[in-house]
């Protein structure tokens, strides 16, 4: 009986281990979910967002259209530590950060040569099938704006 509970031991010590390794929350591929959406007029839109492991960081590819229309795709790579790292293919930001608060919340920061231009806040559904980030910045003239979208993992 003591060898039975020790092999049940073991084996929960180790599920429980794996599941410490499982993949984040934000991982994978997420589609915009337009009618759930509330982009603001002349905001960019990003209708595909992926993000995969990366060695100890990751990495995020964005497509979408930006303020006029125009196709637009980005890549950033990564750690959810709070600290900046180089994005490309945004021309109001050439640098990201996120921290994970928890298991499901994310913060963000753009900031274009230093300064912050957009922050945001991502939130995983319970069920990890719904994304939602909402984002704040100011418009050339200094109009605050801001936008929620609403993603379906893929």
């Amino acid at each position: 009986m003591a060898k039975r509970s020790m092999i049940f031991i073991v084996m929960f010590c180790l599920s429980a281990l794996a599941l410490g390794y499982a993949a984040d929350a934000n991982e994978g591929t997420w589609k915009l979910n337009e009618k759930k959406s509330k982009i603001a007029a002349g905001a960019a839109k990003n209708t595909t967002v992926t993000y995969t492991a990366a060695g100890d960081s990751y990495k995020c590819v964005t497509e979408g259209t930006d303020g006029s229309g125009q196709p637009l795709h980005t890549e950033w790579t990564g750690k959810f530590d709070g600290k900046d790292y180089p994005v490309t293919g945004d021309s109001s930001a050439n640098t990201r950060s996120m921290k994970k608060v928890d298991a499901r919340h994310y913060k963000l920061v753009n900031k274009k040569d230093g300064k912050e231009f957009l922050t945001g806040a991502v939130e995983i559904s319970p069920d990890g099938k719904t994304r939602m980030l909402t984002t704040q910045w100011k418009d050339a003239s200094g109009k605050e704006k801001s936008s929620t979208a609403v993603y379906d993992k893929q």
